[in-house]
């Protein structure tokens, strides 16, 4: 396993996860409820920035791995189940809807695996419209960790569920996206196996 900077920050971010979920459960008499949401929140924010360094300073400095590959989509992944899960818990947000974003993360991990073993990654590589997704997604959830009016103006609550419901709708889209893509090798694949 190459150790580097880039994974070092992805490494970091699978660390901060528990934090996320951790502050929010500490006793009222070390923190407010406003306190833990916001301590949870820039948790997740932090944890959220190291997505993007990670990935920046690993092209930048050329120290792109395969175990890089493979570690950074996971702690994604943990990252996003994590928050909403407790997010769920804290009924904050529908569990249909959580287990819409976190079913569809499985089924194209799992799809991306399967692709990547049959040598057509490329079919299933990451689009704009998971992109846009993956951004509706990563504003609505710290919105809905802080969970209240920030600067007096901006009603976290509703502007969270809305983004949360957009990433959503993304989701499914995107994910019958990639398996439209992978649809004709998988056809083929299953062609082969009844040969």
């Amino acid at each position: 396993m190459p150790l580097n900077l880039p994974i070092l920050l992805t490494w970091l971010r699978v660390a901060l996860i528990p934090l996320v979920v951790g502050v929010l459960y500490l006793p009222d008499s070390l923190l407010t409820p406003f306190e833990k949401n916001l301590a949870s929140t820039m948790v997740f924010i932090v944890a959220a920035a190291t997505d993007w360094l990670d990935g920046f300073l690993a092209r930048r400095w050329n120290q792109t791995s395969a175990f890089g590959a493979f570690l950074d989509p996971v702690a994604d992944k943990l990252m996003v189940a994590g928050a909403l899960l407790v997010l769920v818990q804290l009924d904050r947000v529908n569990a249909a809807i959580a287990f819409v974003i976190i079913g569809r993360e499985i089924t194209i991990s799992a799809l991306r695996e399967w692709m990547a073993q049959i040598g057509a990654s490329k079919s299933v590589a990451v689009s704009s419209l998971g992109k846009i997704k993956t951004a509706a997604q990563m504003i609505a959830i710290p919105m809905l960790l802080f969970y209240g009016d920030l600067f007096d103006f901006i009603d976290t609550i509703l502007w969270g569920r809305v983004l949360l419901l957009v990433a959503a709708v993304l989701t499914v889209w995107s994910m019958f996206y990639y398996l439209k893509r992978a649809w004709p090798l998988i056809k083929e694949t299953q062609g082969h196996l009844e040969d």
